[in-house]
């Protein structure tokens, strides 16, 4: 059954609830298809009046801001042992390479990468532990994870509500195209976010090698 199919059978109340809290699992650190459910949910929103855009909107903000929060605490309290025993858990997406190329984004845009992180799916459930763990200053956290998690969450509720009643005539109309379309736009996402990964451990790898000793003659 696909995910409005099976929202469309639950109450308003219940949306909202399973919104926000697949979000804030998602962006507490736990791997959860949090911007379908929210997609989905935005686009029913449009069809039905019992779901109110705006509730729906500001419960994925909160789910987003307090699941990030949550997730920089612990974070800040479990240190880099935590990344590794998420890994044990999620391989595929605590993997080395993975975290590494999180921690170099990290390191090298800061808050700006909590903040854009919010719209890349890899960085999403990276973002608040691995802040935590890096000990970027709360103060800089929680500001962009504020305007991260309104901007995407109620950003992403408010287009998807705006064109929802074309976007599912187009998709109705032109199914095939559309699902070639992703299907590509998957692949080259994961190709790419592979290549950047692999790269980041191998420079990581080069890094922690020691220099060569030079011996007297």
């Amino acid at each position: 059954m696909h995910v409005q199919e099976w929202l469309e059978t639950i109450p308003a109340i219940a949306v909202y609830v399973l919104v926000g809290v697949v979000i804030g699992l998602e962006s507490l650190g736990i791997p959860l298809p949090g911007e379908i459910v929210l997609v989905s949910s935005a686009l029913l929103a449009s069809q039905h009046g019992d779901i109110n855009p705006y509730v729906l909107g500001a419960c994925a903000t909160a789910g987003a801001i307090i699941g990030d929060s949550i997730g920089y605490a612990i974070g800040r309290k479990g240190g880099r042992p935590l990344l590794a025993w998420l890994g044990k858990k999620f391989p595929k997406h605590f993997s080395d390479a993975n975290i590494g190329l999180a921690e170099r984004s990290f390191q090298k845009w800061g808050m700006w990468a909590v903040f854009f992180g919010r719209f890349i799916a890899l960085l999403r459930i990276f973002a608040g532990p691995l802040a935590g763990v890096l000990h970027m200053p709360y103060w800089k956290f929680l500001i962009a994870n504020v305007f991260g998690g309104i901007l995407w969450a109620g950003g992403t509720t408010a287009v998807i509500y705006s064109v929802g009643i074309v976007a599912e005539a187009w998709l109705k109309r032109f199914s095939w195209l559309g699902l070639v379309l992703a299907v590509l736009i998957g692949v080259a996402s994961m190709l790419i976010i592979k290549n950047r990964a692999k790269k980041a451990a191998a420079e990581q790898a080069e890094a922690r090698e020691p220099a060569p000793v030079a011996v007297a003659d």
